[in-house]
């Protein structure tokens, strides 16, 4: 079901690729700034024109994945459960994201004792909370999460370094159900997922090696790389509106559509 949604991101305005925490990032080859703030701009547009609601965050000087807002936070019922980076060169993002909400009147804000990566690795079900693990967010944040938003948070287990976040690997359908790509779980996690996900939409490798699945899903419309052409045609396939977006400037640090977008669930 369609609903309006809230987002938060941050103009991708001191974006470069000068060190290399993930496999996507290669300082050598570097990114085009102006080419990725027109990639964002027309992400940003595609939610406007979808009818959602999308504030910005102020970016910051020397912080340049700072555009990658899912990794700031998660909110679950207007709490916040802010973020503790694994890399020093995203440290700051924390604090910077927390103040961001603490400023607009959020009242319920956590400051996480665990490392964490927000959005990254946590998405959010109608009744559930999945949560990746393995190369960033630690096990004690499942815990933490659940404790603070009193929702059940499900671990899942990430092996494949490319998809080094659990939002590379798999997306929220909707409520209910999700697509994702099982070569990037474990064999104890894939066998979670499939039984909680029967009828999931399952990528294939070309589709998940081009950050297909970092999509964003409003129940009826998804965002989602345009290179990911099977996986497109599959959710069209099962009824969804599917809107292709380039953001190849910004996948040079291993970002998409999803990285780019906190969302901000009242």
């Amino acid at each position: 079901m369609t609903r309006v949604r809230h987002y938060l991101m941050c103009r991708p305005d001191y974006f470069a690729v000068e060190y290399a925490i993930n496999p996507w990032m290669d300082p050598e080859a570097g990114a085009d700034r102006s080419r990725a703030i027109r990639q964002w701009e027309g992400l940003k547009a595609v939610y406007e024109e979808l009818g959602h609601r999308v504030d910005l965050i102020e970016p910051i000087d020397g912080l340049p994945d700072m555009v990658f807002a899912a990794n700031g936070a998660l909110v679950v019922d207007g709490k916040v459960y802010g973020a503790r980076f694994a890399n020093a060169e995203r440290g700051p993002e924390g604090p910077a994201y927390l103040t961001w909400f603490l400023g607009r009147g959020f009242s319920e804000v956590k400051e996480p004792e665990h490392v964490n990566e927000g959005e990254g690795d946590f998405l959010s079900l109608d009744h559930v909370i999945l949560a990746g693990t393995g190369f960033r967010t630690r096990p004690p944040a499942h815990h933490e999460a659940q404790e603070f938003f009193g929702r059940p948070v499900v671990t899942l287990r990430l092996v494949d370094p490319r998809y080094y976040h659990l939002d590379t690997a798999l997306f929220p359908l909707d409520g209910g159900n999700v697509a994702y790509y099982p070569g990037a779980f474990s064999p104890g996690s894939r066998a979670v997922l499939e039984r909680m996900f029967p009828d999931a939409v399952i990528a294939s490798a070309e589709d998940a090696a081009v950050l297909g699945l970092n999509a964003v899903s409003d129940g009826r419309h998804i965002v989602i790389n345009a290179e990911a052409g099977g996986l497109e045609l599959e959710l069209k396939r099962r009824g969804y509106d599917v809107i292709p977006v380039d953001l190849s400037e910004l996948r040079k640090a291993g970002g998409g559509p999803k990285c780019c977008t906190l969302e901000i669930r009242s």
